[in-house]
C-alpha cells in the first residue's frame, strides 16, 4: 500500500455488501488510504425460488429485464443461462454501471442504462422506457426483497405488464460495531462510504450512544440525495454528497478538506 496519495494516512470504511466493496477499497489503497471493510447489508439467495424458476422460463415472453443491482444479476444470471441462451428478443436493462459490468462479465450486452443519474428515475427517463414504449409490452425486473416500488408502479401506469422477482434478501450485518468502536477509539476512522438508506439504518441501530456520538461528527460520504436525506433525518451532521459510482466517491473523498 502506497504511503502517498491525497488518503495518505486515512482509514475510510467501505459498507457496502462484502461481494461489492473491491474495487471501492482497492480505488482506496492506490490513493494511499487503509480500507475498513464493515458491510452494512448481507446479500444472500431468496429463499423461495420458485418466482424465478417460473420467470426464467418464460423469459422469452418479455421485451425488457431489468436488473436493479449487480447483487440481482449474480442470483438471477445463473438460473437464466442454466435454461438457455439468452432470448434473442429481450433487451437488457440496469440502474447504473455496476450492475452493467456486472452484465457484461455474463455475456449480456446491449444494456439500457442512465448516462447521469444512476436510479430508477433516471432509468425511467430513457426513452427507451416512455409510455409508447413499453405500453402492452412485459417486462421483468429481477431484484432484492423489499425496496422501492416507484420503478414497478410507473411502468404499470405506462401500461406494462410487469413482474418483480425477489431472487436474493438483505439482512443487517450479524455482527456487532467492535470493529467500527476500536478504530474511533483510537483516533483512526476518518470517514464512511455509505450507498444504501437501508445500510445506514442498520448502521445507526447498531451503535450505542457513544458510537452515535462518534458517526455524528465522522464525514459519512453518499452518492445519492436520497441517502443524504435519510442520514439528516437520523442526525448525522458531517454529510458530503459525492457523484455516483467509484469515481464520485473517490472525487469527493480526494477534495475533502480533512483539516476542516
Amino acid at each position: 500500500m502506497s504511503a502517498r496519495g491525497p488518503l495518505a494516512g486515512r482509514t475510510i470504511v467501505v459498507t457496502r455488501p462484502r461481494e461489492q466493496a473491491g474495487s471501492l477499497a482497492e480505488a482506496i489503497a492506490a490513493a494511499g488510504g487503509t480500507p475498513l471493510l464493515f458491510p452494512l447489508l448481507e446479500i444472500s439467495p431468496a429463499p423461495d425460488r420458485e418466482a424465478l424458476q417460473a420467470a426464467v422460463a418464460k423469459l422469452g415472453d418479455y421485451s425488457i429485464a431489468v436488473f436493479i443491482s449487480p447483487n440481482a444479476v449474480e442470483h438471477a444470471l445463473p438460473a437464466i443461462h442454466a435454461a438457455g441462451p439468452w432470448p434473442a428478443g429481450l433487451r437488457p436493462a440496469a440502474v447504473g454501471p455496476g450492475t452493467v459490468k456486472a452484465l457484461a462479465a455474463q455475456g449480456v450486452g446491449r444494456c439500457l442504462v442512465p448516462t447521469a443519474r444512476f436510479d430508477s428515475e433516471a432509468l425511467l427517463e430513457l426513452p427507451e422506457l416512455a409510455e409508447v414504449e413499453v405500453k402492452g409490452r412485459r417486462i421483468v425486473i429481477f431484484r432484492g426483497d423489499g425496496g422501492r416500488e416507484l420503478l414497478a408502479d410507473t411502468l404499470r401506469r405506462r401500461g406494462a405488464v410487469v413482474d418483480c422477482i425477489a431472487c436474493y434478501q438483505r439482512s443487517g450485518p450479524a455482527g456487532g460495531s467492535a470493529p467500527l468502536m476500536q478504530a474511533w477509539r483510537a483516533g483512526r476512522l476518518d470517514a464512511l462510504t455509505v450507498s444504501s438508506s437501508e445500510g445506514l439504518r442498520h448502521l445507526v441501530g447498531l451503535l450505542d450512544v457513544e458510537g452515535l456520538a462518534f458517526l455524528r461528527s465522522t464525514p459519512v460520504f453518499v452518492p445519492h440525495a436520497r441517502i443524504a436525506d435519510n442520514a439528516r433525518a437520523l442526525g448525522l451532521n458531517k454529510i458530503i454528497l459525492s457523484e455516483a459510482a467509484d469515481v464520485g466517491i473517490m472525487a469527493a473523498l480526494g477534495a475533502y478538506n480533512w483539516a476542516a
